[in-house]
């Protein structure tokens, strides 16, 4: 039995016990080829697939989910998915209404290489680091790929499905120069295998991590941050849940009573774009098969909305935004496509830190406080000019109060799928704390 087929027999078999029902069907593929010492090392390929529902019946509603397609797997699902319904205390559950939403292909051709070709971008970017030799150690020289279907079905009338991916490139090595040692990676994504370049890709690992080689210790003090792109994205991924309508309904957003606010600088827009043309995540519509939409969730410094579901929506009085969440084994949640901070109109450095790279985000960020204390790496900048590579200090303060000194953003949009799906610029802010190895200038 198909998925689209395990739909309609749920559909039907709902109907039958006098259930509201929805059906997500979701699989994904991937591939994984690693080379080391000029040999394809090592190829990974994985595919999983499954079906879950969300009944509700008077008012309650229950999850359950198969990953077996016959008849009988999906009697049982939906026999559970009722049964774990009954058992709730909440009797506020519902479906939203649905209507026919088309079948997509945002993926077309993207992935289409052959095997061979995949193959020789691992292999090149390897080699192509390796030329250069200050490259003591290539950790792996990776390319991977990413396809996922997602099929929506359910007694309201929702019914639609797409299919989308991404493809990447990333290196991992160390380069040593005289006694300093540095470890780094590069990653460079596309919906395109043609897009990628594993010659640009080992010059851009050169560049980034050969120009912190020789780095001094950073002296204490407060100082112009110039945060990359990819370490600005680490940087927000952990704060981002403050504009989701779930953690507002939670009590866990300090957000949720500035709507409309001015609460950063208004030279700093954030937006969740599930139909960009270079997104990776994205959408045609969400999980509950809401049409998704470009949505702001800051402009020019002012909260202009939060991510929404159905639900959320519904108990906060506002619209549904397209950003439900689901996979087919789990339960009903907010989520971004997209995200991405708008370019701006340019960074001019003078003086200050170049931040390059912010390492252990997960455990060094309170989600909740929007503290954070980072080690990180990046160059001393000095008359606008990257003066020296500094190390062995951290970078420390709240994030909400960040965004109210960004100074200037800048124009070099870069993406990445390595903290969450999105895109940054350059970011500038004003007066951060640095904590390094010595106390003064």
């Amino acid at each position: 039995m198909t998925l689209q087929e395990a739909q309609t027999y749920l559909l039907e078999r709902a109907r039958e016990r006098g259930v509201e029902l929805e059906a997500l069907a979701t699989g994904s593929r991937e591939l994984s080829l690693q080379a080391r010492e000029g040999e394809l090392e090592e190829i990974t390929g994985a595919e999983s697939s499954g079906i879950g529902v969300r009944v509700v019946t008077s008012g309650k509603t229950g999850y359950a989910y198969t990953e077996e397609l016959s008849p009988k797997a999906l009697d049982w699902v939906l026999a559970e998915a009722i049964e774990n319904a009954e058992l709730q205390n909440q009797d506020d559950g519902f479906l939203p209404e649905g209507r026919p939403l088309g079948r997509h292909d945002l993926l077309g051709e993207g992935l289409s290489a052959s095997l061979e070709e995949k193959k020789r971008l691992a292999l090149d970017l390897e080699r192509f680091v390796k030329e250069d030799p200050r490259v003591q150690q290539v950790g792996a020289a990776t390319y991977a790929e990413r396809e996922y279907q997602t099929e929506l079905a359910s007694t309201k009338g929702a019914a639609g499905g797409y299919r989308t991916g991404y493809a990447y490139e990333m290196i991992n090595a160390v380069m040593a120069e005289g006694e300093s040692i540095k470890q780094g990676f590069e990653l460079k994504v596309s919906r395109e295998v043609a897009a990628l370049d594993p010659a640009t890709t080992a010059q851009e690992f050169i560049r980034k991590t050969g120009r912190l080689l020789g780095a001094r210790p950073l002296a204490s003090g407060r100082y112009t941050a110039y945060i990359e792109p990819s370490a600005f994205l680490s940087l927000l991924a952990p704060f981002l849940n403050h504009w989701s309508g779930k953690q507002i309904l939670e009590g866990k957003s300090r957000l949720a009573d500035k709507l409309g606010q001015r609460v950063a600088s208004e030279v700093f827009s954030l937006y969740d774009d599930p139909n960009h043309p270079e997104g990776l995540m994205n959408a045609p519509f969400d999980a509950e098969g809401t049409p998704t939409r470009k949505v702001y969730l800051l402009r020019e410094g002012v909260v202009e909305s939060f991510m929404h579901n159905t639900y959320t929506a519904r108990k906060l009085g506002h619209k549904p935004t397209g950003h439900a969440s689901r996979s087919y084994k789990g339960v009903l949640g907010v989520a971004p496509h997209n995200v991405i901070v708008a370019p701006g109109g340019g960074v001019k450095r003078q003086d200050g830190v170049l931040v390059t790279d912010l390492m252990g985000v997960h455990a060094g960020a309170n989600p909740i406080s929007g503290d954070f204390s980072l080690q990180a790496l990046g160059l001393k900048i000095e008359g606008g000019e990257e003066a020296y590579p500094v190390e062995n200090f951290t970078i420390s303060g709240n994030f909400f109060e960040l965004l109210e000194r960004i100074v200037a953003v800048g124009d070099d949009l870069e993406w990445s799928v390595m903290y969450l799906a999105g895109a940054s610029p350059t970011v500038e802010i004003a007066d951060v704390a640095f904590a390094g190895a010595r106390t003064s200038v």
